[in-house]
């Protein structure tokens, strides 16, 4: 039995939910997402109340239940409020900067990574050690915040790199003397 599968979603005034078949179109102030449901999975939108259904008990069944339920809200609150993440950059002379759409990151290599902004993706920089990646696909704003943390992940030494800013980095002591 599925937990989340079952949860019915309520749609909330501002947003508009469409079924057409097995594609789902969610369209809302932020903008408008659509995905493929699975053939096993059943969709049903009844006076504001989305709610999802297996076929059958079988073992891929169950789990895109949940999966297909959790990806349907991820929509709706990405339509209606962008998602964020947010980065941290620590080391001497490692900073961000944002030129038009171009995001160039100084992270002590001989030359600058540029970084171009994908389609629904826009990134921030308040100052030149953050860096906000928003967008209303959260796949998207993960996956494009996972690219940027790649270009220099944290070393555990002394701590240099780019990092989430909830991430906590244990470091390590180094070599010691006899």
């Amino acid at each position: 039995m599925s937990r989340i599968g079952n949860k019915p979603i309520t749609v909330p005034e501002n947003v508009e939910v469409k079924l057409d078949g097995q594609k789902i179109t969610v369209k809302g102030p932020k903008g408008t997402l659509e995905r493929e449901v699975h053939n096993n999975i059943s969709v049903k939108l009844e006076n504001g109340v989305i709610t999802v259904e297996r076929h059958n008990d079988e073992k891929e069944n169950k789990s895109l239940h949940g999966l297909t339920r959790s990806l349907i809200n991820n929509m709706i609150q990405g339509v209606s409020q962008e998602y964020t993440k947010q980065l941290e950059i620590n080391g001497v002379g490692y900073r961000a900067a944002k030129q038009g759409k171009t995001l160039v990151l100084t992270l002590g290599y001989s030359h600058p990574i540029k970084m171009e902004e994908p389609e629904g993706i826009t990134y921030e920089v308040p100052n030149p050690n953050s860096i906000i990646v928003k967008g209303i696909d959260k796949e998207l704003v993960g996956q494009m915040a996972a690219e940027v943390r790649k270009q220099r992940p944290p070393e555990v030494y002394r701590g240099k790199g780019i990092k989430y800013v909830d991430e906590h980095i244990r470091r390590k002591e180094g070599k010691t003397g006899k």
